[in-house]
């Protein structure tokens, strides 16, 4: 008898669970799902950039358990590679990978977002993006073009690029043809060169064809997988024009503002993810690269620093250069302000951590 009645509790258990289950069960089937396209400024062939859009897409997969799907097209397949900010703005598409500096004829301000000469390492920049208020002015900025920014990437310091000329001094930027974006490039225009803008897939035959005499991309991993190197003998360092270059993921405003409040969380947290492994990959990667550059290639390529009295005038460019893009409009002139505040309180621990132990390592 008291089996039979334990066996009859039991049931009446599960009969319960079972209705409570088939009372939840269509509240979950009818969660909303989500198709997104995203589009990149970066060829299929770039594994680390072109990478980070894909493994974006890879984390809102997993991390939504399939309610949010994103489905990646390379520069060209859909959109143009300068064509995306204006494609996601108009709602053309949900989403884009591509750098803020692309976009500095639409408002000056975006500049910072992505590389400032002389300006912070990819540390750095995280830590002004997250902790000192740049994600807030960033979506400020992108707010009058329907747009959502998030970090999603980034290179480290890259290399000042590739020349087919060596660099001797300031004067040899005098009608050097260069391709290089963003604020860097209004430097190297102070200094007397040309700059051209090209995307990533354009950069080779320009430079082979002698359109342009120099140019810079990231580092070793890209650029070799770009072909570079077997246009250009010269590569220079260190990337003073481009420090702690930021990729970016932003959405159309609809498509963000559309999602529940655990999905806007989802893409939130797969783009700080993302940062964090691209940076990764990147550091390891040029690493690789410049080892290959240094044995294989050695002989036909030639692995050079910049000329001291070089930086000292880029330097010195580059200050007029942030003075006048950040005078231009007043939203430029709050994130220059923004960025040049927290520069220099970063500045002041650098001196303190980083700097001396980076000193102590090469001297020892």
């Amino acid at each position: 008898m008291e089996r039979r009645r334990f066996l009859v509790k039991a049931g009446g258990v599960l009969a319960a669970a079972g209705a409570t289950a088939a009372v939840d069960a269509p509240y979950v089937i009818a969660q909303p799902k989500f198709q997104w396209r995203l589009v990149t400024s970066w060829p299929k062939g770039l594994a680390t950039l072109h990478g980070a859009a894909v493994r974006f897409a890879e984390y809102c997969d997993k991390m939504s358990d399939g309610r949010l799907k994103v489905q990646v097209f390379a520069a060209g397949e859909l959109v143009p590679a300068f064509g995306v900010f204006d494609a996601v703005s108009q709602g053309t598409v949900e989403t884009f990978h591509s750098a803020a500096y692309y976009w500095a004829g639409k408002t000056p301000a975006c500049q910072w977002f992505a590389a400032v000469p002389f300006g912070l390492s990819a540390q750095g920049m995280n830590a002004w993006f997250y902790e000192g208020g740049g994600i807030k002015l960033w979506e400020e900025v992108y707010a009058p073009f329907n747009l959502v920014p998030r970090p999603c990437g980034n290179t480290g310091i890259q290399m000042a690029g590739w020349f087919k000329k060596k660099i001797n001094n300031i004067s040899d930027f005098k009608g050097l043809k260069m391709r290089i974006p963003g604020l860097g490039g209004k430097v190297v225009a102070k200094a007397g060169g040309t700059v051209v803008l090209l995307p990533g897939g354009e950069i080779f035959p320009a430079l082979e064809r002698g359109t342009i005499d120099a140019t810079e991309w990231v580092g070793p991993e890209d650029d070799m997988k770009l072909g570079l190197h077997n246009a250009a003998r010269y590569h220079y360092y260190p990337g003073w024009h481009e420090p702690g270059t930021v990729e970016e993921v932003v959405f159309t405003k609809k498509a963000y503002d559309a999602l529940p409040a655990d999905l806007k969380v989802v893409v939130d947290r797969a783009a700080e993810a993302d940062n964090i492994r691209v940076l990764a990959d990147y550091n390891t990667k040029n690493a690789i690269g410049l080892q290959e550059l240094k044995t294989k290639f050695k002989g036909k390529n030639e692995v050079l620093q910049l000329p001291v009295d070089v930086l000292r005038a880029f330097r010195k460019h580059a200050a007029e250069t942030l003075e006048e893009e950040g005078a231009k409009d007043a939203m430029a002139k709050k994130v220059h302000e923004s960025f040049k505040k927290f520069r220099a309180l970063y500045n002041a621990w650098d001196q303190v951590s980083e700097n001396p132990y980076q000193r102590l390592i090469a001297s020892v």
